[in-house]
């Protein structure tokens, strides 16, 4: 009888450490999303407030910067603000996953939809990175020339905003992860 008993316990002892587990892996990802939505917000608000105005030979002429004049870092923004916009509307469901230990349907519509916004985010900036090479780059066969020597704010501020958001990319790809462990650590 107590060989029963012994048994019973450490079932339910291996029971409350996966619970626990669980629940750490929940916290972290909501830490992980409030994290990225930062970077994603930052990263979208830097870039639409990108812009430089360098006079030529007088003050009447002008070159002006700005990041609406290429779809490209436009699409970024757009992308950076609708993946942030999605991750503050999953904090409740995350926070959801702390609270609650069944959980599994949820955390796979989180999965479906967490790679959903990777593939967004990773194209918005991919798309600004190839912009941001030929700024500082340029190219030389086609004759477009690297404008960073020039507008050194503007390439700055574009610079940060692409880092912050291929480090949202990274937050994304581990939360996609710990929701799968999480998954697999319940069978």
């Amino acid at each position: 009888m107590k060989s029963g008993q012994a048994e019973i316990a450490e079932t339910s002892k291996g029971i409350q450490k996966r619970g626990l587990m669980s629940r750490r892996i929940a916290i972290f990802e909501f830490i992980l999303r409030i994290i990225a939505f930062f970077n994603t917000i930052s990263s979208a608000i830097l870039m639409a407030t990108t812009n430089e105005t360098l006079p030529f030979f007088t003050q009447f002429i002008r070159f002006h910067a700005d990041y609406n004049d290429l779809p490209a870092l436009t699409f970024f923004v757009v992308a950076n603000a609708v993946v942030s916009g999605y991750l503050i509307l999953t904090l409740p469901l995350a926070f959801v996953h702390i609270v609650k230990n069944k959980t599994e349907n949820s955390r796979i519509l989180l999965i479906i939809l967490d790679v959903a916004m990777v593939g967004l985010l990773a194209s918005g900036a991919a798309s600004a990175a190839a912009i941001v090479y030929l700024a500082h780059n340029g190219n030389n066969n086609t004759n477009w020339f690297a404008v960073c020597q020039q507008f050194n704010s503007f390439c700055e501020r574009i610079s940060g905003s692409l880092i912050g958001s291929f480090i949202a990319v990274v937050l994304l790809i581990l939360l996609i992860i710990l929701s799968a462990i999480a998954i697999s650590r319940r069978h």
